[in-house]
C-alpha cells in the first residue's frame, strides 16, 4: 500500500508542481482584450463657447486630435480611464459649426465625438430693407461735391497701432483744420487684420471698431466727405491677387467688409467705402482674381441693406495704376446703377515723387516741370517725357476709360517727397517744383473728372494741426479752383 501511496502522491505534486509552473510564466496567462470608450459621444455648445468633460474608458495608450483649431482637448494622449474637458472658442460665425474629436488607440476602433456650436446671432441685423434717406447723390453727383481731398497718412493703417508710424493720435482738432484749411474731404486708410480677435472667425473688436468711428465722425461733423477703406493692411488680400488664395481670401474679405458695412451702415452719403488700396495685379489672370475680390466687397455691401443699398462705393485699379486700368479689365457690377468709383494713384515719376537715395541704374529728381530745369543740374530733372504732357496724356486716359462712361475717378495717392538740399538756390528750386507738381496735378485731374487726395507726409504738422509746406499747400489750393470738373 505504501509504494501504491507514493506513486499516487509523486503524480499529484507533479502536477501541481505544472500548474504552478505554468501560472508563473505571463504568456501562458489567457488575453484581456483592449478596449476604448468614451461618453457622450457627442456635444453641443452655444455661440459663447465654454467647456464640457468626457470620460474616456481605456486599458491601452490613446490619443485624442480635433479636426477644427476652435474645438480643443485638456490632454492629447494617456494609458488609462480618464476624465477629458473640451473646451470651444466662442464663435462669430452666423451659421452652426462643427468639429469631430477622434480618440484613437492600438488594436482598438477610433472613437468618434461630434461637436457642434450654434450661430453667432449679432446684435445689429446684417440685413435691413434698404433706405435711400440721406443718399440722394450718385456717383458724378457727389464727385462734383468734392473740391478737394486729404490723405490721414500713416496713422489708421500703421502696423503696431495708431501711433506707431510716428503720427500723433488723430483728433476733431486736427480734422477741423484741415477743413478750414480748404479740404472738403478725407481718406482714411486702415487697417482691419491686426485689430481681429483671431484668425479663424475674423472677428473684429469692437475697441477697434468704435476708434475708427471716432475719426469717422471727426470728419462727418465737420461736413466732411470720407472714404474708409482696407489699406494695405499687412498685404493679406493685395499680395494675393491669384488664384490660389481667391476661395480662402475672398472668404475673409466678405467677413471683414461684412462687419464694417454693417457698423458703418446709418450713415449717410458722406461716408463712402473702397474695398482695396493699391491691389497687385500684374496680369489678366490676377486682375481676374481681383475683380473677384471686388465683386465680393461690393455683393457684401449691398447685401447689409439699409443706407448700404445705395451707398457710392470704390473699386481700385490694379496697382491703382493708370495704363494698367485701360489694359486689363476688372471692373465688377453693381446692382445699383450710378454709384461705382474707379481708384487710380499717381507717383509719376518715381525719380522724383518716392525715390529717397541715388543708384546705379538712376538718380533721384529734384526738380519737375518746365519752368523748373536748372542748368547746371541736367540729371536731377526727368530727361524723358514724364512732366506735364505726360500728367494730361495719363488724365485723358482714365477720363476716356472711365469717365466718359459715367464712371468719376478717386485719384485716391498723389504726391512727391520733399528733400533738403545743400544748394539754397537748388532748394528753392525743389520747393517751387514740388509746389507746382502738386498744382497741375489738382487742375488736371479735376479737369478730366478726377477728384484729387492729396497724400500728405509733409503739408500738415501734425503736431500743432497747422499748415508747415506753404508753397506745396499753396499750390494745392491753385490747382484746385482753377479746375472744373466736366460733370
Amino acid at each position: 500500500m505504501k509504494s501504491a501511496t507514493y506513486v499516487l502522491l509523486f503524480f499529484v505534486l507533479a502536477a501541481l508542481g505544472l500548474a504552478c509552473s505554468k501560472s508563473e510564466n505571463p504568456e501562458d496567462k489567457p488575453l484581456i482584450p483592449n478596449e476604448l470608450s468614451a461618453t457622450p459621444v457627442s456635444l453641443s455648445f452655444t455661440a459663447d463657447g465654454g467647456t464640457q468633460n468626457i470620460s474616456i474608458t481605456s486599458n491601452t495608450a490613446w490619443t485624442i486630435t480635433s479636426s477644427e483649431p476652435w474645438c480643443t482637448a485638456s490632454r492629447q494622449s494617456s494609458h488609462s480611464n480618464s476624465t477629458i474637458t473640451i473646451s470651444a472658442k466662442a464663435s462669430y460665425k452666423e451659421s452652426e459649426r462643427s468639429a469631430t474629436i477622434t480618440i484613437s488607440g492600438l488594436d482598438v476602433d477610433p472613437v468618434s465625438i461630434s461637436v457642434s456650436q450654434d450661430a453667432f446671432q449679432p446684435a445689429i441685423a446684417s440685413y435691413i430693407e434698404p433706405d435711400a434717406s440721406g443718399m440722394e447723390s450718385d456717383a458724378k453727383t457727389l464727385a462734383a461735391k468734392i473740391h478737394l481731398g486729404w490723405n490721414l497718412v500713416n496713422t489708421l493703417e500703421a502696423i503696431g497701432g495708431e501711433t506707431a508710424w510716428g503720427n500723433p493720435k488723430t483728433t476733431n482738432d486736427l480734422i477741423a483744420a484741415v477743413k478750414a484749411s480748404g479740404f472738403n474731404a478725407v481718406r482714411i486708410p486702415c487697417s482691419w487684420d491686426q485689430y481681429l480677435i483671431d484668425q479663424e472667425d475674423y472677428r473684429i473688436k469692437e475697441s477697434w471698431l468704435q476708434r475708427v468711428k471716432e475719426v469717422v465722425d471727426y470728419c462727418v461733423n465737420n461736413e466732411m466727405y470720407a472714404i474708409l477703406n482696407i489699406h494695405w493692411d499687412g498685404g493679406w488680400l493685395e499680395n494675393n491677387c491669384t488664384p490660389a488664395k481667391q476661395e480662402e481670401l475672398a472668404a475673409k474679405q466678405a467677413i471683414i467688409w461684412k462687419q464694417i458695412a454693417v457698423y458703418f451702415r446709418d450713415y449717410d452719403e458722406h461716408l463712402l467705402f473702397a474695398g482695396a488700396n493699391e491691389p497687385n495685379a500684374e496680369d489678366q489672370q490676377q486682375a481676374n482674381v481681383l475683380k473677384v475680390y471686388l465683386q465680393t466687397f461690393i455683393d457684401v455691401v449691398r447685401g447689409t441693406g439699409g443706407r448700404n443699398a445705395y451707398r457710392n462705393l470704390i473699386v481700385q485699379a490694379p496697382y491703382t495704376n493708370i495704363d494698367k486700368s485701360v489694359s486689363l479689365q476688372f471692373m465688377p457690377t453693381d446692382q445699383i446703377t450710378n454709384r461705382l468709383f474707379a481708384e487710380v494713384h499717381y507717383y509719376s515719376p518715381y525719380q522724383f515723387c518716392l525715390m529717397d537715395e541715388d543708384a546705379d541704374w538712376g538718380k533721384m529728381f529734384y526738380f519737375w516741370g518746365a519752368p523748373y530745369h536748372v542748368a547746371d543740374a541736367p540729371d536731377r530733372y526727368p530727361n524723358w517725357d514724364c512732366e506735364e504732357n505726360y500728367l494730361a496724356a495719363q488724365f485723358l486716359k482714365a477720363k476716356t476709360k472711365f469717365v466718359n462712361v459715367g464712371i468719376p475717378v478717386i485719384l485716391g495717392e498723389f504726391g512727391a517727397m520733399q528733400r533738403h538740399l545743400g544748394n539754397q538756390e537748388w532748394q528753392q528750386k525743389h520747393d517751387e517744383s514740388r509746389a507746382y507738381f502738386y498744382e497741375t496735378i489738382a487742375r488736371e485731374s479735376k479737369n478730366k473728372g478726377i477728384i484729387p487726395f492729396c497724400w500728405d507726409n509733409s503739408i500738415f504738422d501734425r503736431t500743432n494741426n497747422m499748415v508747415r509746406d506753404s508753397l506745396s499747400y499753396k499750390g494745392l489750393l491753385k490747382g484746385a479752383e482753377e479746375g472744373n470738373y466736366p460733370f
